[in-house]
């Protein structure tokens, strides 16, 4: 057995699959920007990270930069595509064999008869916020005001636009009584917030560390940190990780191995360093001309990633809870979780 019974049980969660990746691709500056590992040298792995200049990813492009994939003698090229949906997609069809998004898909992809598991677990919190437009700011102050809105996510089932339906329904408000549009994120998203065509929406940093600086909205819901997840989910919510496919997890065992020590190194590193020494390691055209800002926007998220990579316990419950809550095909339907993720590579890290 992979798992002990009691990581078992907090393999309950699934979640927004297909949802998330499209969320968390959003904030990408390009379709796919290639970038190999320095040397060339050492086992190849390609990773399709959905959105590579997002915060939320960060850990894969920091641990590139670090050196760590290369100090473990491997070649990993991490590639970046804007729409989630198509890095999983990538993955399902071999042209990668990991992709960086959300924990969710491994559930939403076991029921259309896929077995993909995470193998390192970044976070235990979405890193999403819902801001809202300084217009709307006087009536719109909860959920509960979701009623008649147009709400921006970045792409229809995306995790931000099943998020946004979940905290709508927890709250009395009907999905058919709200309106979400797909906005993306980074300046289409500021765009539509600036120009009324949304009332607020759901996005990530640097996207909200750039509305606040221009003042353009206000923060309605802070999921970034554990305890802004515990209010608005009921609990700790995995999401960005590096998943993969069961069989080739299980036939490539080494790769994998070597995979969670790049991997959960930087995650360490990161939560002895502080947010300016680990933007100054970012490549230079994430922060768009303003460090501080990004540096900024990557403090407001640290608190949103693990230390060790482990899934976090009740966090699979959570996002099971929060998908059956209006998703017929996930609440329905009969799902192993305790397949969703393992812990056996990232708890062999020394």
């Amino acid at each position: 057995m992979r798992k002990t019974a009691r990581h078992a049980s907090l393999a309950a969660a699934g979640l927004l699959a297909l949802s998330s990746l499209t969320a968390c691709a959003n904030d990408a500056a390009s379709s796919t920007a290639d970038t190999g590992s320095g040397g060339g040298k050492g086992e190849s792995v390609k990773i399709m990270v959905g959105g590579l200049d997002k915060v939320i990813y960060l850990p894969a492009m920091l641990t590139q930069r670090l050196g760590y994939f290369q100090a473990e003698g491997l070649n990993v090229q991490l590639l970046s595509e804007p729409a989630g949906v198509q890095a999983e997609t990538a993955l399902v069809s071999g042209q990668v064999q990991g992709a960086v998004g959300f924990y969710d898909h491994t559930l939403d992809l076991q029921v259309k008869g896929k077995a993909v598991e995470s193998v390192v677990q970044f976070s235990h919190a979405p890193g999403e916020v819902e801001v809202v437009s300084d217009k709307a700011a006087g009536d719109l102050t909860s959920p509960k005001d979701f009623k008649g809105r147009k709400l921006g996510v970045t792409g229809l089932g995306s995790s931000t636009d099943f998020l946004t339906k979940y905290l709508a329904v927890k709250n009395g408000v009907k999905i058919s009584e709200f309106t979400p549009v797909a906005v993306g994120a980074g300046p289409t998203f500021i765009a539509a917030l600036q120009k009324g065509a949304i009332d607020g929406g759901m996005t990530t940093d640097p996207t909200v560390a750039t509305i606040l600086d221009k003042k353009a909205g206000k923060i309605l819901i802070d999921m970034r940190t554990p305890e802004g997840s515990q209010e608005a989910l009921g609990g700790p919510y995995p999401s960005s990780s590096l998943y993969m496919q069961t069989d080739w997890v299980n036939g490539h065992k080494d790769t994998v191995q070597k995979l969670a020590n790049a991997l959960v190194k930087t995650l360490k590193w990161m939560s002895t360093h502080s947010a300016d020494e680990i933007a100054a390691k970012m490549p230079a055209d994430y922060s768009q001309g303003n460090k501080a800002l990004y540096a900024q926007a990557i403090k407001s998220t640290l608190p949103m990633f693990t230390d060790d990579g482990v899934m976090p316990q009740g966090g699979p419950e959570t996002v099971e809870r929060v998908l059956k809550a209006f998703n017929p095909n996930i609440k329905n339907a009969k799902v192993d979780l305790s397949k969703t993720y393992t812990t056996e590579f990232v708890k062999a890290v020394k």
